[in-house]
């Protein structure tokens, strides 16, 4: 929020009978500690409620209401030679973006901390967990049913139906949502009159209405139409990043850009800005000249979209990142998959984002449930690529496209992986994999089948492929499918 948008809260904060669950005033609060388990209670209280942010004022008299003004300078207090904010997020667990703002107020100092909800689990200070009990700071562990009842908000509550921001006019949510992309993307004329836009982003649950004139930007419309993601504050960080990198490790750093446009609304830019990235080759045919990616586009798209789609908002600072290497990319998110990763290609995706995954379904931005790994693999197997890699790493989901290599510079493994994904892609196709098969997926020449035998051979040993029925005699005749199938 602006200045004067924070004065007009907390005029109307001035006005509530007395202080809340979700609401703290104070003259000066200068002990750090108190600060912190405050942060902890507000937080926690504010999901329980299921309200966007908490408040901690300072320069309001908790009594009377009335604007007293206020000693504390939270961005010049330290704790030795520690920044009180730094200070504060370093016990706070898990760590929650706050917002520090100072204003004047009938020409006295006031001190704003705007608190976001507690992001899937309870937060904690110092190791213990607080909550509000009325206007008054207590340890969660002393009101167990509150406990369970934040527990059971965490599992229920979608983080797409929560609140990025609240009390905002119809003016606002036409300022920060690219609600003629949001038409555009859905194949639907712009309606010509305010009332039938808004009502229309009401039903998607883009914005909720308040009271008349008030409305919410939900977490759904944020992260997808945000004409400006810094703009929410929580979800600045969950803008898409590309990082290209000289060479093959991450010692030397080109360039960085970070998106600023919501997911749906800046997509097919950040697309074209990766692809512009990348190295190609030139191709001369018969009669022209034509550039070649290193990378098939439609593969970028896939895992690109999955990787928003997928990641889990409640970690904090951390967002969905491209880098681009020398010889391979990888697009990683935050989170650990619903599923095992050998998994990816068969069965059909789980998401935590049930929502914004069927929005983006609904404007083609990613493909139907189940078929978009299946695209990968595939554009990985016509281009000659090695095949792509799919682990978990540090928490994050880590998805690599590399670039070409002949067969004899893949590795054991990367053949080995190669051969599932080959089996797999089969299988899927109602076909089945045999040396043949395999043979012209690695480019690898008819008289030189004993080679793809090996292979095959050690896929069988790690139990990632089986040989179907009975068979053949000779090995030349098999055919495999994955162990799933």
């Amino acid at each position: 929020m602006n200045v004067s948008q924070l004065k007009n809260l907390v005029q109307e904060f001035q006005r509530l009978p007395r202080e809340t669950e979700w609401l703290e005033f104070k003259r000066n609060n200068t002990n750090p500690a108190e600060i912190g388990e405050t942060l902890s209670a507000l937080s926690n209280s504010s999901a329980l409620l299921g309200r966007p942010r908490a408040y901690i004022v300072c320069g309001i008299d908790d009594a009377t209401h009335e604007v007293v003004g206020t000693t504390f300078r939270p961005r010049e207090a330290k704790i030795g030679n520690e920044e009180l904010e730094n200070w504060l997020l370093k016990l706070l667990d898990p760590r929650i973006d706050f917002g520090i703002t100072e204003i004047e107020l009938n020409g006295r100092p006031v001190v704003i901390i705007e608190v976001p909800p507690a992001p899937g689990k309870p937060v904690r200070f110092s190791g213990v967990e607080s909550i509000r009990v009325g206007s008054y700071t207590k340890k969660l562990r002393d009101f167990p049913e509150k406990e369970r009842s934040l527990w059971k908000t965490f599992n229920t509550t979608p983080f797409e139906n929560t609140v990025a921001i609240d009390h905002a006019t119809a003016d606002d949510v036409l300022a920060w949502i690219d609600y003629p992309k949001y038409f555009d993307l859905m194949g639907q004329s712009l309606p010509d009159n305010r009332t039938t836009i808004l009502q229309r982003l009401d039903s998607e649950r883009i914005i909720a209405q308040e009271t008349d004139d008030r409305y919410s930007v939900t977490n759904l419309g944020a992260v997808l139409f945000a004409r400006d993601l810094k703009r929410f504050a929580r979800l600045a960080r969950k803008a898409l990043r590309v990082i290209i990198y000289k060479g093959t490790s991450r010692v030397e750093t080109i360039k960085e850009h970070a998106g600023t446009k919501g997911y749906a609304v800046g997509f097919e830019g950040m697309i074209g800005y990766i692809n512009d990235q990348l190295p190609h080759n030139e191709q001369i045919g018969k009669a022209l000249r034509k550039e070649v990616r290193m990378y098939p586009e439609i593969a970028i798209r896939e895992l690109v979209a999955n990787a928003l789609i997928h990641q889990d908002f409640n970690i904090s600072g951390a967002g969905p990142m491209v880098e681009i290497f020398s010889d391979r990319m990888e697009i990683t998110n935050p989170g650990e998959p619903l599923i095992e990763t050998l998994r990816f290609i068969d069965e059909p995706p789980r998401s935590r984002n049930e929502s914004l995954a069927s929005l983006m379904r609904r404007m083609a931005i990613c493909e139907e449930r189940g078929s978009g790994i299946d695209k990968v693999i595939f554009q990985a197997e016509f281009f000659q690529l090695p095949a792509p890699d799919f682990r978990v790493a540090g928490g994050s989901t880590v998805a690599v496209l590399y670039g070409p290599r002949t067969f004899r510079q893949l590795n054991s493994m990367e053949r080995i992986r190669a051969c599932y994904q080959h089996a797999c892609l089969q299988s899927v196709s109602g076909q089945r994999m045999s040396n043949a098969s395999f043979r012209k997926r690695l480019g690898i020449a008819d008289r030189n089948y004993p080679q793809a035998s090996i292979i095959i051979r050690d896929t069988v040993q790690k139990k990632l492929i089986k040989p179907y029925g009975e068979g053949s005699s000779s090995k030349r005749d098999t055919t495999y499918i994955p162990f799933w199938a």
